[in-house]
């Protein structure tokens, strides 16, 4: 049984239409990486899942039942824009509050366990209006987990944070779904770090599904390529476009080859023709990139 399955999904506001006949399909135990470019539809889709709001045609389904059935909306955590916290309470008291309002028991156990998960047991103490943005982020994930909902719905839950507080929250994702009883949908712009984490992915553009894929057909899909510098950077670029019909250069001023050949013929080639290189190696497109390609309507 699949957590999400959505089919021909709509939503218009107005003449505007914000979702176009969309599917998605999100797999018990999935980190699923939701990408689109600003005003592709990403939140308004993430809140009819949620029944934030109604849609306007299709049908959105989680563990097989209608995503209104109330014995599935029990199941669902949400984090979309912010927590809503109370800027002078701490970030304990904020989810002992939420914890009554949801009608937990065992309560005090329950939260102190969530803030756990979420690394914020030695800020429980803080309050709300202190903490960092990475922190408020982590406290918004936490408030999502009381009740223990089996789907996470997260809408850029990694906007702003650091280095660090990118790490702490690829582990908390990590860390949720590893029993393989959760499943988190997740939107982002930072693909960067999403694909270090994600396990699915679906990317939309204009409310349509552009492509739904696992991680591993990813890494099929992403391309190979040699890349170099050499002495004479112009003439190199010059002799390997005269041999070879996939060349470019990157923005970091390496020259890409993504014909099938090795780095020692390319270098030889380029050595046998009067230029020297002076580094050269194999790497391979990632999750931005290949992003990038799609929108550009590349293979």
């Amino acid at each position: 049984m699949n957590a999400v399955e959505i089919r021909n999904l709509s939503k218009s506001f107005g003449k505007k239409q914000a979702v176009n006949g969309l599917d998605m399909t999100v797999p018990m135990g999935a980190i699923y990486g939701f990408i689109g470019e600003n005003g592709s539809g990403k939140s308004t889709t993430e809140k009819m899942i949620c029944g934030l709001i109604p849609c306007s045609g299709g049908s959105i389904k989680l563990y097989g039942k209608d995503h209104t059935d109330p014995s599935v909306r029990a199941r669902v955590g949400v984090l979309i824009e912010s927590p809503g916290c109370f800027p002078s309470l701490t970030v304990f008291d904020n989810m002992m509050l939420q914890a009554e309002n949801l009608g937990i028991k065992n309560a005090e156990k329950e939260v102190i366990k969530i803030l756990k998960t979420v690394r914020m047991e030695g800020a429980a103490g803080n309050k709300y209006k202190n903490c960092s943005l990475g922190m408020k982020q982590r406290v918004g994930i936490a408030m999502a987990l009381l009740g223990n909902p089996t789907l996470l719905v997260l809408d850029e839950p990694l906007n702003g944070l650091d280095a660090d507080g990118m790490r702490i929250m690829r582990e908390v994702f990590t860390d949720i779904v590893k029993d393989g009883k959760r499943s988190i949908v997740v939107s982002s712009h930072l693909l960067g770090e999403l694909q270090k984490v994600a396990t699915h992915y679906e990317i939309i553009r204009h409310g349509k599904m552009i492509r739904e894929m696992t991680a591993s057909e990813l890494d099929g899909d992403c391309r190979t390529y040699i890349a170099l510098k050499a002495d004479d950077m112009g003439k190199a670029k010059y002799i390997l476009g005269g041999k070879l019909s996939r060349v470019s250069e990157d923005e970091a001023g390496y020259i890409r080859v993504y014909d099938p050949v090795t780095p020692e013929e390319t270098a030889a080639y380029l050595y046998k023709n009067g230029v020297t290189v002076t580094e050269i190696m194999t790497d391979k497109i990632g999750l931005e990139e290949y992003y990038i390609d799609l929108m550009k309507g590349g293979k």
